[in-house]
């Protein structure tokens, strides 16, 4: 079986560091779903709008070759039945079929994202027609993402509360609060948006050094900051 991209996603994370872990989880987070040109059809989103949430199948396009704690290798030569998920700190291992790791046999992502709206009329930045662009909130993707497809969420097929969600129901995920200095205010970006990326704490899961700097590009951005308990501290927007 061989698929191809129907269209690609486009997201103020030029890279995969400080993309949400999981979808939801910014939910003011936004981003744009462009077709590729034999895909940009009024009647195949004929309908779309009825529907307040998406399911996107897409491809974890960014992943490397790497093999540390915390990482696992993405060699698609040989299969890695066991991975380590952020939530357990980085070093305790779980089946991949039992985690949502993007390295597994066929790296496919599954996202439930907040339908905004179905622009028809959208035009790129050469002012070439390009609708219907798709734009959504809180999708846990990277810029230019293949999309390989998109369904409609059914409540009351793809709903199920109250079930039990194995190690996540266990292993709760702290948000930290986020502080800006005063320059930030200038800087153009949705702080808004910025602030609730930042306190899902970006950093890989083993981790925990007071003193080390990170960077990450956010918007045109590279925002530099530090992470000291729960404490998340931001010490530049360049």
């Amino acid at each position: 079986m061989e698929i191809k991209p129907i269209a690609y996603f486009h997201s103020p994370f030029p890279t995969k560091f400080g993309v949400p872990r999981q979808a939801g989880l910014a939910r003011s987070l936004r981003g744009k779903i462009v077709f590729e040109p034999a895909f940009r059809s009024r009647e195949a989103v004929r309908g779309l709008e009825d529907f307040e949430y998406l399911w996107l199948i897409w491809g974890f396009s960014a992943n490397v070759k790497e093999d540390r704690p915390g990482k696992e290798p993405s060699d698609k030569t040989s299969f890695k039945a066991t991975v380590r998920p952020p939530r357990l700190g980085g070093n305790e291992r779980v089946g991949v079929f039992a985690s949502r790791s993007p390295f597994r046999p066929n790296p496919l992502g599954l996202s439930s994202v907040k339908l905004v709206s179905v622009d028809h009329d959208a035009r790129d930045s050469d002012g070439k027609p390009c609708g219907p662009v798709i734009e959504v909130e809180g999708a846990d993707l990277m810029d230019m993402t293949p999309v390989y497809d998109i369904k409609p969420y059914v409540e009351y097929a793809d709903s199920h509360p109250g079930v039990r969600s194995g190690f996540v129901d266990t292993h709760d995920k702290k948000t930290l609060e986020v502080i800006f200095p005063p320059e930030a205010y200038s800087s153009g970006l949705d702080l808004a948006v910025l602030s609730e990326v930042l306190s899902l704490d970006p950093r890989p899961s083993y981790h925990d050094d007071p003193s080390k700097v990170y960077g990450m590009y956010f918007g045109g951005h590279e925002v530099k900051f530090r992470v000291e308990g729960n404490v998340l501290k931001v010490e530049g927007i360049e």
